[in-house]
């Protein structure tokens, strides 16, 4: 089917209390990968591009996912992730993006509140939806060493009431404890899934967790009981991949290992498997039925690549 809008994706989670897994796939294979792996799971989920990685991947990688997901029968939304200005979310919705986000949360509330509401305001003439975030979510960086910050803002329902009826967002992106990225091994997370029932009790729309990798999955289950209808996963699909890839790398001969159809089917089947685990964590297995209650589903020409065939290999 043709692209949803976040909000088409994730008021029908809000409604039936399971969130939508987000991937981060910042690649060609790595977007294969999860979109197979959903469609045979009939899990619906967002594509999820930072802004950095749509700088790598080039603006016609939006045009692959499109055509894609339209011959499919997933509901699927085309998200940036982590917009850091208006301009980046105007450039996204002139590519075909369904769902944006603005992330001012590092910026003083007022500002906060000004520039979602002019993304807001120009997303909505075009049918696109937004996503915006009030608190602190860490960052562990890149190379899984960094740190947490020592002054994690949660997220007040106070005042998520008040910024979703400032700004008419469509989502919001809150701050339970979680960190992008890894955490470092003598780091715990400070974990508090009952914010988000205190936030889901104040304001009416489908909240958000960011930093979703790396956590325990009772943690982020309770987060979901407790009103978490979007999960966002990056590091835990990327590293899947990547121990793949340099497993297969280290057995092979380098001169005879370089064909990329021969590289990296395996790495995408370890991949998959950590999809399929978020897919089931986050409770949206066999959910897309949910998205066709009033209309047909369509019949779709997408084929499933099978990564272990051999004749595929050849």
């Amino acid at each position: 089917m043709v692209l949803v809008t976040g909000k088409r994706i994730l008021d029908v989670a809000h409604k039936n209390h399971f969130a939508v897994p987000a991937y981060n796939a910042g690649s060609g294979q790595l977007f294969t990968a999860t979109l197979e792996k959903c469609i045979q799971d009939q899990t619906p989920f967002i594509m999820a591009i930072h802004p950095t990685e749509l700088a790598f991947l080039r603006d016609n990688f939006a045009g692959q996912v499109i055509q894609a997901a339209s011959k499919t029968d997933l509901p699927i939304a085309l998200h940036l992730d982590h917009g850091g200005s208006f301009e980046d979310c105007i450039h996204a919705i002139h590519l075909g993006f369904t769902s944006v986000m603005i992330d001012y949360s590092m910026k003083p509330y007022e500002e906060n509140v000004a520039i979602t509401k002019k993304v807001v305001e120009a997303a909505h003439a075009t049918g696109v939806s937004v996503e915006a975030e009030i608190g602190t979510i860490a960052n562990t960086g890149y190379d899984v060493s960094g740190h947490l910050t020592d002054d994690v803002q949660y997220t007040s329902p106070e005042i998520a009431r008040d910024f979703v009826e400032k700004t008419g967002v469509d989502s919001l992106a809150i701050a339970i404890g979680t960190a992008h990225g890894l955490y470092p091994k003598d780091v715990q997370p400070k974990l508090r899934p009952e914010i988000a029932k205190e936030v889901s009790s104040a304001v009416d729309i489908p909240l958000v967790l960011h930093g979703a990798s790396n956590n325990p999955d009772d943690q982020i289950q309770e987060a979901i009981a407790n009103g978490i209808n979007k999960i966002n996963i990056s590091s835990d699909i990327k590293i899947a991949f990547a121990k793949g890839l340099r497993k297969l790398l280290a057995e092979s001969d380098p001169n005879e290992m370089r064909e990329p159809k021969l590289m990296f089917p395996s790495a995408m089947i370890e991949e998959q498997k950590v999809v399929h685990h978020k897919n089931k964590l986050c409770q949206a297995i066999d959910r897309t039925k949910l998205y066709f209650e009033n209309e047909n589903p369509i019949d779709v020409p997408y084929k499933i690549t099978n990564f272990q065939n051999e004749s595929y290999k050849a």
